[in-house]
């Protein structure tokens, strides 16, 4: 699947504002009802001491100022009560700037506060929610795209949160209080300035469309990109064996500058709405010189009453040019409340199953009953498979590669679920134990060992506190993993890179089966454990083996036949059906698929 049509579903876009995603994202804002409130009072206080400034000079000029100049010849001191009320006006001048500042600091610090407890409590909900996902789901959603969803598009709604609604509704009220202030003063100038608005909402309307269609454009070609980007470089290896570098910096250079095109469409938008905005306010302000002249001229109209009108006509347009600027965030916010809500909404793990009122059977014996099961959209992998292990019986399962082997040590432990029949453990439904109880008895050591960047003893006991050091170490060196250990340096502290990429394939194994012990499961399960390892790690892995599977209820998948000699029974699967089964020696003596196989192996 080319990385353009398998992030498809991210360039899809849903309407810049969509009304039951906006009321589905305010309620994770509820337990913050109480600061919100706070903010929108602070909101408010800050609009009227904004709208404040201009009135107070235009008081001042038209008052103690007039007085001044109106009060004898330019040589003469002004009068001490015009100083005085001048003197008070400046007061009041600056001390509304200083409550501004304060106010405006308290306004961005707590929406910013509350904007991140917000993304706190979404990112930790997507994220529970995500480790609750039954192994389908990610069958169908590349870890790229799951990543970006709990980041990015995380991100983007605490932009809307911190910023985009805060700037919004103070633009509204902006707008809404210096529209009632210019009525009020004077209809008639008001008239003069409102008369620009229709062009500019039609100016507003075509920017919106455009705006919609490039962003739209310019999300799909980033999209894109960082498809190609990350699979570039998990890929590095392939490209530089094969000397693809110049081949795919070409590629990524047609990529990039597709997308460089499309941004710069959206840079074409916004810079022909702003002068268009300024355009009309520059015609505005035209509109209110000639007015006014002639209001003066008639004695309708005074010098201070034809500053506040100068000053807030600079005011009126720059709301609405803040919003324009926070259409985008809008937009992006919108898409990503809709990626993150979908999956949300996307089903969990089906529950524990009601108890069916059947006796528990023996502890560890593990049965399949006539087992259907195909993945999403797919063939069936398994068709009536039916078998029991017995307690402290080891059973392998060999086959083709896609004859459904690995496919039942994911149904023991629930990771998916079959369409038909049961899979029984201690002959009880796994449907009906406690997934967290399940998934405790039963230890899967796959082919592909997964480490996490921590230390080997954190990978050991998978982050469980309550296995002491002592029971760690011992297990590694029942399973011959201390060796190799205590040379690295730090021994059992060493921090290990990116899944274990220092260590062996040999190595990792043995790290594994040292975890399977630490946790002494009832059941476990080997998938392939020793498919890539040499001979002299063989050796010490058999051997690890022998010690793991000792008293153990134990599945055995694997390709190698060498490691099968020691099970009680060995299942043949083909096609998803059971085809064969028994000891080594009565299915090399018949002959069939498992002598085939071994032959295949062999010779």
């Amino acid at each position: 699947m080319a990385a353009s049509d398998q992030f498809q579903e991210d360039v899809v876009l849903g309407r810049a504002f969509d009304r039951r995603l906006m009321g589905r994202l305010l309620r994770y804002g509820l337990p913050y009802r109480g600061r919100i409130a706070a903010v929108a009072a602070l909101i408010v206080v800050v609009t009227a001491l904004g709208v404040a400034s201009p009135v107070i000079f235009q008081f001042a000029i038209d008052g103690p100022l007039s007085s001044a100049v109106g009060a004898g010849d330019p040589g003469s001191a002004a009068p001490s009560g015009a100083l005085g009320g001048l003197l008070i006006l400046v007061l009041a001048l600056g001390a509304i700037s200083a409550a501004l500042m304060a106010l405006r600091y308290l306004e961005i610090y707590a929406m910013a506060t509350i904007g991140q407890r917000v993304m706190l409590d979404l990112r930790l909900e997507l994220f529970e929610h995500l480790q609750r996902m039954p192994l389908s789901f990610y069958d169908r959603n590349p870890v790229g795209r799951l990543v970006t969803r709990i980041t990015s598009d995380i991100e983007a709604l605490n932009e809307l949160f911190t910023s985009g609604v805060v700037t919004f509704v103070a633009d509204v009220m902006v707008l809404a209080a210096i529209t009632v202030t210019l009525v009020v003063f004077n209809a008639t100038l008001a008239l003069v300035t409102l008369a620009v608005v229709p062009i500019l909402l039609a100016v507003t309307f075509v920017f919106r469309a455009k705006a919609r269609e490039y962003y739209r454009d310019q999300r799909g070609h980033l999209a894109h990109l960082n498809a190609f980007t990350q699979e570039s470089i998990q890929g590095m290896g392939i490209i530089q064996l094969f000397h693809q570098e110049e081949r795919n910096f070409r590629r990524y250079a047609e990529v990039n500058g597709r997308y460089l095109d499309a941004f710069q469409k959206t840079v074409l938008a916004y810079s022909l709405y702003f002068p268009a905005v300024e355009l009309l306010g520059t015609a505005a302000l035209a509109a209110i010189v000639w007015k006014s002249g002639r209001l003066l001229g008639e004695g309708a109209l005074t010098f201070g009453g034809f500053f506040l009108f100068w000053q807030y006509l600079g005011r009126f347009f720059q709301p609405i040019r803040d919003m324009a600027e926070r259409y985008n965030v809008l937009q992006a916010a919108m898409a990503a409340a809709e990626r993150i809500f979908k999956v949300l909404d996307s089903p969990v793990e089906p529950p524990q199953a009601p108890p069916s009122g059947r006796g528990p059977g023996p502890r560890g014996r593990v049965e399949l009953k006539d087992v259907w099961f195909a993945y999403a959209g797919g063939e069936h992998v398994l068709k009536g498979v039916s078998f029991a292990v017995e307690p402290g019986e080891t059973v392998a399962i060999v086959g083709a590669t896609g004859a459904g082997k690995s496919t039942i040590a994911s149904l023991l432990s629930r990771l998916y679920e079959p369409q038909r029949g049961s899979v029984e453990l201690d002959g009880i439904d796994v449907r009906e134990h406690d997934p967290r109880d399940l998934r405790r008895r039963v230890s899967i050591v796959l082919q592909d060992v997964f480490l996490f960047s921590r230390s080997i003893r954190d990978n050991i006991r998978l982050g469980d506190g309550h296995i002491p050091d002592a029971r760690v170490e011992e297990c590694a060196r029942h399973v011959n993993a201390e060796p190799f250990i205590l040379r690295l340096p730090g021994g059992f502290g060493h921090v290990l890179k990116e899944r274990g990429a220092t260590l062996s394939s040999g190595e990792r194994q043995l790290l594994a089966f040292a975890r399977a012990l630490v946790h002494d499961p009832d059941l476990l399960v080997l998938d392939e454990a020793t498919a890539h390892v040499d001979t002299e790690t063989e050796v010490l892995i058999q051997d690890a083996l022998a010690k793991l599977l000792r008293g153990r209820t134990s599945i055995v998948i694997a390709h190698r036949l060498s490691t099968l000699r020691r099970a009680n029974r060995i299942i043949v699967l083909h096609k998803g059906e059971i085809r064969e089964m028994g000891t080594h020696a009565e299915l090399f003596e018949r002959r069939g698929i498992y002598h085939k196989l071994h032959q295949l192996q062999y010779k």
